[in-house]
């Protein structure tokens, strides 16, 4: 029940919850891989890690680029995938098509493409973890394209946890979390979010990246774990 020795690859790992994920994994002793699509938050990211940690650019709606980077990485223990640009919000009439599709590329289908690349370098004991989010279960107004992608992420992780067993898969759904998803919003009204997001649920605040990123190192664990959602969300759904 020790990461410590293990290989992490984490995609998206170059902020939020994928960094404080590959940070955390670290401090056990485990080996870091990170992929993002900007060079520039690699190499910030890969400051902020031990200096055995590697790092990689990968365009996740490109599935050749995907593809590529599994058969240069070779083996490893536990796949994480925490992608993710801004949050696209917005009514269903002012809804972007193309940005909504993009979304999808990156989010859903940067997923399956990881799990279907990845998946055959994982070692004996090894696991995926994918992210949704609590839209998928209480979607708010204007929350149409990401309640669609959290929920079909988290049917991915079922079909997945059946069809690659014995590699065990499984999903992190936070609540309201403080990190670049929500860049999209003006300060004023990101800080009104957090405010109301804190004021609703019973831990009365809203997420760190670190105190997600310690779901990820559970589940990665946990050998008797698989195909299930589990919760970080302070309690938002009960209330």
């Amino acid at each position: 029940m020790t990461l410590k020795g293990k290989r992490i690859v984490v995609l998206g790992g170059s902020s939020g919850i994928g960094l404080a994920t590959a940070q955390a994994t670290a401090r056990e002793g485990a080996s870091v891989v990170i992929a993002s699509h900007r060079k520039t938050r690699v190499d910030q990211a890969l400051i902020a890690l031990p200096a055995c940690a590697e790092g990689h650019v990968l365009d996740l709606a490109d599935a050749k680029s995907i593809q590529e980077l599994f058969a240069q990485l070779g083996n490893f223990d536990h796949l994480v995938f925490t992608a993710g640009e801004t949050l696209q919000l917005g009514s269903l009439a002012s809804t972007d098509v193309e940005a909504a599709r993009r979304a999808f590329e990156l989010r859903y289908w940067g997923a399956y493409l990881a799990a279907k690349y990845g998946s055959g370098g994982i070692r004996a004991g090894g696991s995926i973890v994918f992210t949704s989010g609590t839209a998928g279960h209480r979607p708010r107004v204007g929350w149409t394209v990401v309640a669609s992608i959290c929920a079909a992420m988290e049917g991915l992780t079922r079909a997945l946890a059946v069809e690659l067993a014995p590699i065990r898969v499984n999903i992190v759904c936070p609540f309201v979390v403080k990190t670049a998803l929500w860049a999209g919003m003006t300060e004023t009204d990101r800080a009104t979010l957090y405010q109301r997001a804190a004021k609703r649920i019973p831990v009365g605040h809203v997420g760190e990246a670190e105190e997600i990123a310690e779901a990820y190192l559970y589940l990665m664990r946990q050998s008797y774990v698989t195909g299930q959602v589990v919760f970080v969300d302070g309690g938002a759904m009960l209330v």
